[in-house]
């Protein structure tokens, strides 16, 4: 009789054991709380696993004061960049930044706006940084390089961007686009604007002489140049840029929305 209840016993265990393995084996390659680290999946090394969670950290700030992309994820970050998630992620951003501003209900004023940060954000400096000299953000910052491209100006529209800024002229918001570049770079600033869409702006806020000897840093420019605004009777109802520093400080507006980047960091 204790023999019989042993084999029983071992029947069940099996039973239970096989249909555990028919439920683990319909999803391989998903966490399951009843076989951590068991299975084949689990030993897998995942190319780019490492700099894909140090790209998160970049995206959520909590990696601060980066200077150069770590040279082990210079392909990982160009793979991004070229490829259809960098796409994908800036046309969710400005997805939601559409959904948002289209249920608002504007002022008859034209006081409205939407500030733009511009480089990386309104205009795509990756052909640049897809050079071997910058390799995607892992080989140091050179201004004398970047300063001989962006008096081409040939910086492609981000094509998201371009999307939510024509958007947004139809809507009736005015935008203002706030960038860190020098105001000796306005007219090839207008040119490549030009060129690529952006057609119509109420305000193109560059950084003066005077605020360059100042050696404020980013955020504590632009926060400046949104006080101003404010206090010229705008109501910043959106502002989108690739950095923290664009979205972070006083003024920033009733919401702000960050686009990936993960080729450099600017305080």
């Amino acid at each position: 009789m204790e023999t019989l209840k042993l084999l029983f016993l071992s029947l069940a265990l099996a039973l239970a054991a096989a249909s555990n393995a028919a439920t683990a084996g319909s999803i391989p390659d998903h966490f399951h709380p009843l076989r951590p680290q068991l299975g084949t999946s689990a030993g897998r090394r995942i190319p780019g696993l490492n700099c894909l969670s140090w790209r998160l950290a970049v995206e959520a700030d909590n990696i601060q004061d980066w200077t150069v992309v770590p040279k082990e994820c210079e392909n990982y970050v160009g793979n991004y960049m070229l490829g259809l998630q960098y796409r994908i992620d800036s046309k969710f951003v400005t997805g939601s930044a559409y959904l948002y501003a289209k249920n608002l209900t504007l002022g008859k004023d034209g006081k409205d706006v939407w500030v733009f940060d511009i480089d990386d954000t309104s205009l795509s400096n990756l052909p640049y940084y897809a050079q071997p000299d910058t390799a995607f953000g892992a080989k140091p910052y050179n201004d004398t390089t970047f300063t001989v491209w962006e008096k081409q100006a040939k910086a492609p529209a981000l094509p998201a961007t371009l999307w939510l800024y024509k958007r947004l002229l139809r809507l009736g918001f005015k935008i203002v686009f706030l960038t860190g570049r020098s105001e000796t770079f306005r007219a090839v600033t207008v040119q490549n604007l030009h060129k690529v869409g952006y057609t119509k702006w109420e305000k193109l806020i560059l950084k003066s002489a005077e605020e360059k000897a100042e050696g404020l840093h980013a955020l504590q420019y632009k926060s400046r140049e949104r006080t101003n605004l404010v206090k010229a009777g705008y109501r910043i109802l959106g502002n989108i840029g690739d950095q923290w520093s664009d979205v972070l400080g006083d003024n920033v507006g009733s919401r702000t929305f960050k686009l990936p980047n993960p080729m450099f960091y600017i305080a």
